[in-house]
């Protein structure tokens, strides 16, 4: 079920705004670093098997630490903040949830499909989210009721017909039963995997790709970009329960698998493809 947008009832519009421009300046500042080091930082596995490296850790307690002074009774969540089995209450009526790189392989590779994701959420749902793009060196910024930017660009999703013409992004390895139930999306648009699930549902939000599926995934991965995807007019179809309102931030959470995109591409996963939002 692509779900309504959160209820605003009860934030100031100063709140809101005091905490948007942190944020934009807070993530700005980081992205010097986010260069300098980008290809050349050595990476090492963690304990659930992903990628981490030096700047994942430097640029978390940056961004972290310039909003925590602003906004001490915030909550702030970050993959790399927290023990792999700590569990962060949030019972805060603001949060933050920031991935300092998101397509972290790529980032230590050399690729330049990564970025810098940080979402506010009120009352557990997110609000306003902020995506650097380091591939086009492009912030892409928005939220409920802000509309949505690429850059300077006021952007929106795809309209149009689901087709042979249409792109779509899908994060790989699938199992082979995923394989099977996708074959006939694949076989119809041009896909696209781009190791950055952030990425993914940004640019369906402003318009570069018709749609996302990703099995895959984490919170932190989606935050920011679900509510750029919400608020281009895009929709987010979870296959099982939304995470939000997000109530607690672990990171060895489950993965929240989803489809989402445009409303043409949305359509076809359910009636062609038999997808369910309520699937589990």
């Amino acid at each position: 079920m692509n779900e309504a947008l959160p209820d605003l009832k009860g934030i100031t519009n100063y709140g809101l705004k005091h905490r948007i421009n942190a944020g934009r300046v807070a993530l700005s500042g980081q992205v010097g670093f986010f260069r300098k080091f980008f290809g050349q930082v050595k990476s090492e596995w963690k304990e659930d098997e992903t990628r981490v490296t030096f700047s994942d850790f430097a640029i978390s307690e940056n961004i972290i630490s310039d909003l925590q002074r602003m906004f001490p009774k915030d909550a702030f969540c970050s993959e790399e903040s927290i023990a792999l089995d700590e569990e962060l209450e949030l019972r805060n009526r603001y949060s933050w949830i920031l991935d300092p790189i998101d397509g972290t392989n790529n980032y230590a590779l050399g690729i330049p499909l990564c970025g810098i994701s940080l979402a506010l959420l009120y009352n557990g749902s997110p609000v306003y989210g902020f995506i650097y793009d380091f591939g086009r060196d492009v912030l892409i910024q928005g939220g409920v009721k802000n509309g949505v930017y690429d850059g300077k660009r006021s952007a929106s999703v795809r309209r149009g017909p689901f087709d042979n013409q249409s792109m779509i992004g899908l994060h790989f390895p699938l199992s082979k039963n995923d394989v099977n139930r996708l074959q006939p999306l694949m076989e119809q648009a041009k896909v696209r995997s781009l190791g950055c699930c952030s990425l993914n549902l940004a640019y369906c939000a402003v318009g570069l790709l018709d749609g996302c599926v990703d099995f895959r995934v984490r919170i932190w991965d989606i935050a920011a970009a679900y509510t750029l995807l919400r608020s281009a007019g895009g929709e987010v179809h979870f296959l099982n329960n939304s995470p939000f309102p997000l109530e607690s931030f672990r990171v060895s959470t489950t993965s929240v698998p989803f489809y989402a995109g445009s409303k043409e591409f949305c359509s076809y996963m359910q009636n062609s493809l038999k997808f369910d939002s309520s699937e589990g």
